[in-house]
């Protein structure tokens, strides 16, 4: 597991240091990746949501809502990677979420050393490694369309799952996941989508009396 807790902090795992042998150390890289297959994200676990998504079903969903968009000033292939790799940090600090208190500078230095170790022990500073490290680094800074978007993705993937969760899980509620993620789209298709999702919602609420 990306991360354990002791009396209720969460701690984390040690940083990989590389054997300088690439292939072993690569290896070791693709294996790390099996942690975003099994760690849930926080937020679902915190309201006990039975067999919650892990970190790679929520970039894997987002990846396919990338390839989805019409908007042609776009460069969807981007999107797609971005979407792949923007919580990649996780799979070595796990899913922080706010309420554990976590400064955010904090956080970021965390998955910022996360990236570092990923891409200088594991991968060597190679041309895929390089690639990897500029598609996050664009992603955190937010400062092209695609990462605006692609931050959009998040947001609307996150509501999407909450009000699946809603339907299946039995938790009558989950509005803090929809008050922290639709008002903030910007993107018109995907403000779009996010008004689509909210009626859907408001009409099945309707129909069950809630």
């Amino acid at each position: 597991m990306p991360e354990s807790r002791a009396n209720g902090q969460r701690t984390f795992p040690p940083l990989y240091k590389s054997t300088r042998n690439e292939s072993m150390d690569r290896l070791a890289f693709f294996h790390i990746l099996e942690r975003l297959k099994t760690q849930k994200r926080t937020g679902w676990v915190d309201y006990k949501i039975p067999n919650p998504e892990s970190i790679s079903d929520h970039m894997y969903r987002m990846a396919v809502l990338a390839l989805c968009c019409t908007d042609k000033t776009l460069d969807i292939p981007k999107c797609v990677m971005l979407a792949v790799v923007h919580d990649l940090a996780e799979a070595q600090v796990g899913d922080i979420a706010p309420r554990e208190n976590i400064p955010k500078e904090e956080k970021r230095r965390l998955e910022a050393e996360a990236m570092h170790n990923f891409i200088h022990e594991m991968l060597h500073g190679s041309p895929a490694a390089r690639r990897i490290e500029a598609l996050w680094q664009e992603y955190e800074d937010q400062l092209t369309p695609e990462a605006r978007f692609v931050k959009d993705l998040d947001r609307f993937e996150m509501a999407n799952q909450a009000f699946e969760y809603e339907r299946s899980s039995g938790v009558a509620s989950l509005q803090p996941f929809f008050d922290n993620s639709l008002p903030f789209l910007r993107h018109p298709e995907v403000q779009s989508w996010g008004r689509d999702l909210e009626r859907e919602r408001a009409e099945e609420r309707k129909a069950v009396g809630q």
